[in-house]
């Protein structure tokens, strides 16, 4: 059940007057009491005359906003799929619909297709993980200056739009995070490989730069043998890292920012190496939590996929709704860092 006014006047310890001029932006009172009177608001589910404004405007049209999303197929994706729906259904009982477009590739006509029909649509606003591209750029460019309608990205985001917030991991703080892991584990020495995902999705570049300049910085001993691009593949991955094990059978560590890492349980079943090298990849999926268990990998870091399908939206629906701005520019996710003694 949604809070009250007079239970957030308790909590925020001011009175219902300060609430009431507080949430619905009227009156002189302090930024820092303001913004906790919205803070308690938000955890309490507290929304200032929603009712109100939802059952007004969907007399005349319903509220909708828009989703699209990419590698919908992907096992990471689970969890953010979680967390979009869940807000679709708290949205769906205060009268803001969810057009949703599931995108199997990272594909750029694909995005532009599922953006247009979006736009045809009347979407309010728009959450999306762009792909990376001059074309999608500019039509978002299109949405935000000439329609005025309010986007979000999260998980990827793209830079050179009008974008007004991203939703995901400071993907080069993890892939630095990264880095620093591996210096632990190999002591600082030793050869590392880094194998990387699709150039269309900006996640890969940023993680793989974010690792790269730790262990330049910070691991001078650590000897990089090049990046190794898939598409993500499982087969792929497994065949750059048996590859890389017969030329290099010293290799120290291996460093996966893309999907496909049951590829490194199926090379290592392959080489049967002695010893194997560490391992370090993302996202803690089910095929990842039980390679933890088994003993293929050293670290997963994952990046809070619900909070990101989830925040996303609800940044949005708070714009529409109680006009809240949406800031901060980046909302970053934390890193989280597992292994198979701190497993969730």
């Amino acid at each position: 059940m949604a809070g009250t006014i007079r239970q957030i006047a308790q909590l925020a310890g001011v009175s219902r007057g300060t609430v009431d001029r507080a949430l619905n932006r009227r009156g002189r009172i302090s930024p820092e009491v303001a913004e906790r009177i919205w803070k308690i608001a938000e955890e309490l589910d507290y929304h200032p005359g929603q009712k109100r404004r939802v059952s007004e405007e969907s007399k005349t049209q319903e509220i909708r906003i828009g989703v699209i999303t990419q590698m919908a197929e992907s096992s990471f994706m689970i969890q953010i799929h979680q967390g979009i729906r869940d807000i679709e259904r708290e949205l769906k009982e205060r009268g803001v619909a969810l057009c949703v477009r599931d995108l199997i590739s990272v594909n750029e006509e694909e995005q532009l297709k599922a953006i247009e029909e979006l736009d045809q649509k009347n979407i309010a606003a728009l959450a999306i993980m762009p792909v990376e591209s001059e074309g999608v750029r500019r039509r978002l460019n299109r949405l935000t200056e000439e329609r005025n309608i309010p986007v979000v990205t999260f998980n990827s985001d793209i830079v050179g739009t009008g974008r007004s917030c991203f939703v995901g991991l400071d993907n080069r703080k993890s892939g630095s995070t990264a880095a620093g892991l591996m210096g632990m584990l190999t002591r600082g020495a030793g050869k590392i490989l880094i194998i990387t995902g699709s150039f269309t999705n900006s996640v890969n570049g940023l993680r793989v730069e974010g690792f790269v300049d730790e262990v330049k910085r910070s691991f001078p001993g650590m000897e990089l043998l090049g990046v190794q691009s898939s598409s993500g593949d499982s087969k792929e991955v497994e065949q750059i890292i048996v590859s890389t094990m017969e030329r290099e059978p010293d290799l120290a560590g291996i460093f996966v920012a893309c999907m496909g890492q049951s590829g490194v349980s199926a090379a290592f079943d392959r080489m049967k190496p002695g010893k194997r090298p560490y391992v370090i990849v993302y996202d803690l999926t089910l095929e990842n939590v039980e390679a933890l268990k088994k003993g293929y990998f050293d670290f997963v870091l994952d990046q809070e996929g619900y909070m990101q399908g989830y925040r996303a939206v609800r940044r949005l629906y708070e714009y529409l709704i109680r006009r809240r701005e949406l800031q901060p520019e980046m909302m970053f996710t934390d890193i989280k860092i597992i292994t198979r003694y701190n497993l969730p």
